[in-house]
């Protein structure tokens, strides 16, 4: 029987709205396989524009693929439709949970990642042209081709809106994923039992794929908390006593011993044996420099480990933290042995949380601050290179009392000199004057700071204000005798327009992990 001759024959009524609702169901699908797989690269490779840039890449073309095999495709549309439903839901609704398992397991995530992209890519390229050759028997191809698209339009909207606001915050990306590949084979069923009658031959290997296929996601999303710790065990080496997927970035908190560690986006921002070290230099050098340190600022910072110093300091009377995920400041707030880390300062009646984006909250208001401190992850990528730009330190600099001290964390100098003094001329240029130095950090290796003014700071002068475990007043003057091997290159200024600063960030990193 051809393939015309099934559609006119076995069509049911309502049959042309059945499958335009099908098209807005699977559009849904398709595009949150697509945004988890850019999101899972995202957070283990970093880089969030270059993987999402590959994934979209790889599913349009895998996508126009398998729109020109449909040709092929020449008897038993409907059931043919409904394996690559089943097929689509099964491969992509376990999109996260191989990317895991291969990441933890093996060398061979990128090439588990793009064999998962190409083939969902190119079935779901198989849709369209499928349910098109269908419902041409129903109405004319003018009207059909409207419907369609203007469904697998909408359904992408209705996409791009539930996975940042739902999907993502409330199950994670492997839960949201399995979820979604049970809704595909859902739709799947529900076009079995609509068609029922035209799949005569092939009832029994359809209903096995289909109930078959959602029994695995079904007992896949019920263990798969479970399963995504254990990979991550395996990937931080330390056990994984907290893990959270937000609108933002991956975060995963672990334990070993004594020693807490916090990653975001798989990037290490403290262990809880040296971070003294570091916050030491972020903020001590500082609140010395500064004439009396009153009302401070902090950008990032979130788990209250800079604002425990700074509250130290008898003369501060109000803190501004601004950190841009909530999830951090209520998990740094809320958890028992946090709050222990920071020293309950993310409650001190001081502090005043903002959850906003840093550039914005100094764009929006007019309030000096005596003490700056810029606290916010490496320019690892061009969303985060903004906060480095020429324009991000001149907002600064009108924020900042007369008087007034900038300190910043700024990379590694050792692992990629040349990003480290790209943030220190960009400071400059912005108006500053710069003063970089370094210190030890066993979990990081030597890392930079840049502390900044309007005038020159009389360095030799410095000395803690409060009680410290690692800088005093001999350590805090040779912080800022930088040695040889990290004295100062020659940079670009990184500006909105022209993000150098990551570029120089990644290629620093590159040659250093060869």
């Amino acid at each position: 029987m051809s393939s015309e001759q099934e559609v006119k024959d076995w069509l049911p009524p309502r049959a042309g709205l059945a499958l335009v609702g099908a098209i807005f169901l699977l559009a849904i699908c398709g595009l949150v396989y697509e945004l988890i797989a850019g999101a899972l690269s995202s957070y283990l490779l970093g880089d969030s524009i270059t993987q999402f840039s590959l994934v979209i890449g790889l599913f349009l073309t895998a996508m126009g693929i398998g729109s020109w095999l449909s040709r092929f495709v020449r008897n038993h549309l409907i059931a043919s439709l409904i394996e690559i439903e089943v097929l689509v839901g099964l491969i992509g609704g376990t999109v996260a949970l191989a990317g895991y398992a291969s990441f933890a397991l093996s060398e061979l995530y990128r090439e588990v990642l793009i064999a998962q992209v190409l083939l969902v890519g190119a079935l779901v390229g198989l849709e369209i042209p499928l349910v098109v050759r269908i419902l041409r028997e129903l109405e004319s191809l003018r009207i059909t081709l409207a419907n369609v698209m203007a469904a697998d339009y909408v359904g992408a909207l209705a996409a791009s809106l539930a996975f940042p606001f739902f999907l993502l915050p409330q199950l994670g990306l492997a839960r949201a994923g399995l979820l979604i590949g049970m809704i595909n084979v859902g739709v799947a069923g529900l076009l079995y039992l609509w068609f029922r009658p035209a799949l005569r031959g092939r009832q029994l290997r359809l209903q096995l794929g289909i109930l078959g296929s959602l029994l695995i996601l079904a007992t896949a999303f019920v263990f798969a908390s479970p399963l995504v710790q254990g990979f991550e065990n395996r990937m931080y080496q330390d056990e994984v006593i907290y893990q959270a997927d937000t609108p933002l970035q991956r975060l995963v908190l672990t334990r070993w011993r004594a020693d807490l560690r916090l990653y975001l986006d798989g990037h290490l921002q403290f262990s809880s044996i040296d971070e003294y070290r570091y916050h030491e230099m972020l903020v001590v050098p500082a609140m010395a420099a500064a004439r009396r340190p009153a009302r401070i600022l902090i950008l990032g910072g979130g788990d209250g480990l800079a604002a425990k110093l700074v509250l130290q300091h008898q003369s501060v009377t109000h803190v501004d933290l601004v950190d841009l995920d909530p999830v951090v400041t209520m998990l740094f707030s809320e958890r028992e042995m946090l709050r222990q880390l920071n020293g309950d300062a993310l409650r001190d009646p001081r502090v005043q949380v903002h959850n906003l984006d840093a550039m914005q909250f100094l764009e929006q208001g007019e309030s000096r601050y005596d003490v700056i401190l810029v606290d916010l992850p490496d320019p690892s990528r061009p969303a985060l290179a903004k906060l480095y730009s020429r324009s991000f330190y001149g907002l600064c600099l009108r924020r900042l009392a007369m008087e007034g001290v900038l300190s910043t964390q700024a990379t590694s100098p050792f692992r990629s000199r040349q990003a480290f003094w790209c943030i220190a001329h960009t400071m400059r240029a912005a108006g500053f004057e710069v003063h970089p130095c370094q210190t030890y950090v066993p979990s990081f290796g030597t890392w930079g700071f840049v502390m900044a003014a309007r005038g020159p700071i009389a360095i030799d002068r410095l000395r803690p204000r409060i009680e410290t475990r690692h800088l005093d007043h001999s350590s805090l003057q040779a912080a800022f005798v930088l040695p040889k091997d990290v004295a100062e290159v020659e940079t670009p200024i990184s500006s909105l327009d022209d993000p150098a600063v990551t570029q120089l960030y990644l290629r620093g990193y590159h040659q250093y992990l060869r």
